[in-house]
Parts: structure tokens; sequence; C-alpha cells
């Protein structure tokens, strides 16, 4: 079995050295880069499983690297993991608001990175390996097999979690589905993220496909009405 690829993009020679070290033992192929501008160049040629970002870098930050692989259509869905000493909840917002899949927090032990790491490449592949053709709901439909939404005819840009939480939700059209409920499917119980990570994808998605599909149920979560 090919090894997976993690891009390690950290300004630390000595981070980038002792985490390198660590996921190679594991198995892990990783490439290195030391800032955010080469780190989505990097993304660009080895197309890695799993993108770890740092937050604070000279240049080009984690953030605006997030953004940039996010808009950048052959690597949009690579799975990003950011890796920061800065562990405020503003700080978190930010990083999933950018379209990270997850945020670990420095310092860090190197088997629980590794099994935090595992965990969301597990999750990914059975994602993947459930999805059925498409879903769809009036003039937007959901292509689960490209990874795109289309309202008519005009593709809808969105970054893995915001797709994520809009097939759940519109996979049991009037359902609700509890906050604990979304957080586990779309983050998984190994992630620990603010509260307003959820309002604020909910948000971002009916900026794109509007306020009437999806509902608030107050005190519990969410629905899709079809």
């Amino acid at each position: 079995m090919a090894k997976r690829t993690i891009l390690l993009v950290d300004d630390d020679p000595d981070i980038r050295e002792f985490i390198s070290f660590n996921l190679d033992k594991e198995g892990f192929k990783v490439e290195t880069a030391k800032n955010g501008l080469e780190g989505v160049e990097l993304c660009k040629k080895h197309k890695p499983d799993l993108v770890l970002l740092d937050v604070m870098m000279p240049g080009m930050d984690g953030i605006e690297a997030c953004e940039l692989i996010r808009a950048t259509p052959e690597i949009s869905h690579t799975l990003i993991a950011f890796l920061s000493a800065r562990g405020e909840d503003y700080s978190q917002v930010a990083g999933f608001e950018s379209g990270a899949d997850d945020y670990i927090t420095k310092p860090i032990r190197p088997k629980v990175l590794v099994s935090r790491i595992k965990a969301l490449l597990r999750r990914n592949a059975s994602t993947d390996e459930s999805q059925s053709t498409s879903i769809q709901s009036g003039n937007l439909r959901i292509d689960l097999e490209k990874y795109q939404v289309f309202l008519g005819e005009e593709i809808i840009d969105m970054p893995r979690k915001e797709f994520e939480l809009l097939q759940l939700l519109a996979s049991k059209p009037g359902k609700v589905f509890s906050r604990d409920s979304i957080m586990d499917r779309v983050w998984g119980t190994e992630v620990v993220v603010g509260g307003r990570t959820i309002d604020v994808h909910i948000r971002k998605i009916r900026e794109k496909i509007g306020d009437d599909r999806i509902k608030t149920i107050k005190g519990v979560g969410y629905k899709f009405e079809d």
C-alpha cells in the first residue's frame, strides 16, 4: 500500500524536524514547507492526503494559505488541519472559517497527533466510500462524487466542511439534526471546537444557497427543507 503523504507547513525548523521524524516513524511520507506560499505550491505539486498548517508564519500565514488552497480547484478538497500554539476561540473560529477540517493546539504529544491524523484520514475515507451520486432539491444539486454544489447551472464554491455539513442536512430533508450530532458527524468526536463553529458554517452556506433551505430549530439544531 502506498504511503499517505502529509505536507507540514511551519516556519520553525525544529518543529518541522521533530514532527517529520515522528510521522515518518508511523509510516507517513512527509513533505515540508517553511511558509504558506511555499506550502500552497507544494500542495499543488504533491497532492498530499493531509496538510498540517501553522497559523503564524511570515509572508503568507496559515489562514491565507488555507483560503488559497480552498480556492484552487485541483487541491480545494485536500484535508487541512491547523497545528498551532494559538488556542483562543477566535483563532479556532478563523481557522474553521477559512476551510480547515481540524484545529490542533500545540504542544501535543506525537502519539496523540498521529491518532488525530489517522482519525481524520479514516473519517474522510469512510465518507468517500459511503457516498451515492448526488442529492437534488429543486434547483440545488449536490454532486457527491465531484464535491460540487450547483444552484441551477451555477457552481457554488464550498470548502470541505461547508459541503459536508450541507450534505448531512440535505441527506434527510425534514430531519432535525442536533448540534451534538452535527459536530460528531461532520467534525468527529475527537475534535474540540468552539460552540460558534456550526453557526459560522450555517451562515456561510445560507449566504450561498439562500436562507429558506436550512431552518434553525431553537435549542436543538438545524434541518433542511426540500
